[in-house]
């Protein structure tokens, strides 16, 4: 499927968003890093009509801050069914899951990847999500979601509006 079509881009968090390891201060909360880059990108896409959702397995308060900050409105915690997660988001959305994109990397990710019109992984991958799924360059939490949210506004012919906002011609 063509990135011109995709409406929502859902993202896994831990992996994704984060470089996948979760941090833990002295009182047992957790800690997640995320990448500036990534936001941008994640803010630039809905200012040009995409949807996007977070869908993650774990329960973080991060993760809601987080999306609070980007301004998404589809926050979807403690789901290990990712597809079903989507499924339902869609639904809701009046989408199809052929408008979706998804990035994820581990097993969990595979099927809602392989349901999707585009699925996309990083290199740090689970290796059996990276034979299946074609990778971003950039490492999660080091801008693959930029990477891929770039790749959607380029598709969808917004680069050049993209780049005259921060007053760069083509």
């Amino acid at each position: 499927m063509s990135l011109a079509n995709i409406r929502l881009l859902a993202l896994d968090v831990d992996g994704i968003l984060t470089d996948g390891r979760v941090w833990f201060d002295g009182d047992g909360e957790q800690l997640k890093p995320f990448h500036t880059q990534d936001g941008l990108g994640i803010k630039l896409v809905q200012s040009h009509g995409i949807a996007v959702a977070l869908v993650t397995g774990r329960v973080s308060p991060m993760v809601d801050y987080r999306a609070r900050q980007l301004g998404i409105a589809h926050v979807i915690q403690g789901r290990d069914d990712k597809l079903a997660a989507i499924t339902e988001l869609t639904g809701t959305l009046q989408l199809t899951l052929d408008q979706v994109a998804y990035m994820g990397d581990d097993l969990p990710d595979l099927s809602a990847l392989l349901a999707v019109g585009v699925g996309r992984t990083v290199p740090g991958a689970d290796p059996w999500v990276r034979e299946r799924v074609e990778a971003t360059r950039a490492a999660g939490g080091m801008g693959a979601v930029r990477e891929l949210c770039n790749a959607l506004l380029a598709a969808q012919g917004h680069q050049a509006s993209v780049l005259a906002k921060f007053g760069v011609g083509e």
